[in-house]
């Protein structure tokens, strides 16, 4: 019985002694421009892997073509797409081919040769030793890798992450944009997969589609590899993007979590701070407006009239913040997804 071999000593806590030889672990490659790098990444994985699937998204290259013939490797498959569909439309073709060829575990790899297919295992084990639901790379974990980072992309993906935080409610996940991925294939059945964003946008949009199952996610530490190749995202032409998709994410998440599935504290909180902060804003500014163009200096009470529910207001927001950091989903769902169909 094969076990995966304890490979990065930053993962404490996590399990790596799991026997993967009892799980049918599948392998999704979105290729688009890589095919230099594509048959380098194949002949890297590891043989823990039982499927590969090589999803060509109407690659100008003819990475597909490339595959076929010369990879001999009998865990290959090759998908294509007659039009570009995105990252995210490749990786979720690859999904949908796995689960139908039963797969317990779907990887998703990048085929431009930045993750090294070694730390596959480090992805897997804590999916199977019933730890997470979904797995994804972190390579800020160590503060030697950033050095190598182009400073654009460091100060791109510091924000990004921000705003993935606000809107997936996964506070304690870092480098959202990361595509080193894991997902157990019954979370990734239950997701809307026809709903998620088929753009750069995916990984981030995933984890939002997590959150409203409430499934575990933890990040991987790993080393992103970086040389001739050449990253088709641009942080600077996709933040304006994002920051609109994740604004409409957080309504989403917030309606659907502290809204429409329930009712607590925390949704008064936020109600309470938005109508306080609001009003003492409007407030303040009309009087201070009306000062300005009067000259006529506002009362002490009018200032603290504004003030006040400023001031309150700001403390409900903190308190609902609070209150969604510690809401992080903490227990597993897809061995519940498992005992159902076994009731069944």
């Amino acid at each position: 019985m094969k076990r995966t071999a304890e490979r990065d000593p930053l993962m404490t806590g996590v399990r790596h002694d799991v026997p993967t030889s009892l799980a049918c672990i599948a392998v999704v490659i979105p290729c688009y421009n890589v095919a230099q790098e594509i048959m380098s990444v194949l002949g890297r994985i590891g043989p823990e892997c039982s499927r590969i699937f090589v999803v060509d998204d109407a690659c100008p290259q003819h990475s597909g073509d490339i595959v076929e013939a010369q990879c001999n490797d009998p865990r290959v498959r090759v998908i294509r797409h007659a039009q570009n569909q995105g990252v995210g439309g490749a990786v979720i073709t690859g999904y949908r081919a796995a689960i139908a060829a039963g797969a317990s575990v779907i990887v998703k790899i990048d085929g431009d040769g930045q993750m090294t297919p070694d730390l596959l295992p480090s992805f897997v084990g804590p999916i199977l030793a019933g730890q997470a639901d979904y797995t994804k790379g972190n390579r800020f974990y160590d503060l030697s890798n950033i050095t190598r980072m182009p400073t654009l992309r460091i100060v791109g993906n510091a924000a990004l992450s921000f705003m993935a935080k606000l809107s997936s409610g996964y506070w304690d996940l870092f480098d959202p944009t990361n595509g080193y991925t894991a997902i157990h294939a019954d979370v990734a059945r239950h997701l809307p997969l026809e709903k998620v964003s088929k753009g750069y946008f995916f990984e981030t949009d995933l984890l939002f589609r997590l959150n409203t199952i409430r499934a575990v996610v933890i990040d991987i530490p790993m080393s992103a590899e970086y040389g001739d190749e050449v990253s088709n995202l641009k942080v600077s032409r996709v933040l304006s993007e994002f920051l609109s998709k994740h604004t409409t994410n957080v309504a989403k998440r917030v309606f659907y979590n502290y809204f429409l599935r329930d009712f607590s504290v925390a949704s008064l909180e936020l109600i309470f701070g938005i109508v306080l902060l609001a009003f003492g804003l409007v407030y303040g500014v009309t009087n201070w407006v009306a000062s300005y163009r009067s000259g006529i200096p506002a009362t002490p009470g009018t200032v603290i009239l504004s003030a006040l529910p400023v001031l309150a207001g700001i403390q409900f927001l903190i308190a609902f913040v609070s209150f969604d950091m510690a809401s992080i989903p903490k227990r597993v769902i897809h061995a519940a997804f498992f005992d159902s169909a076994l009731r069944k």
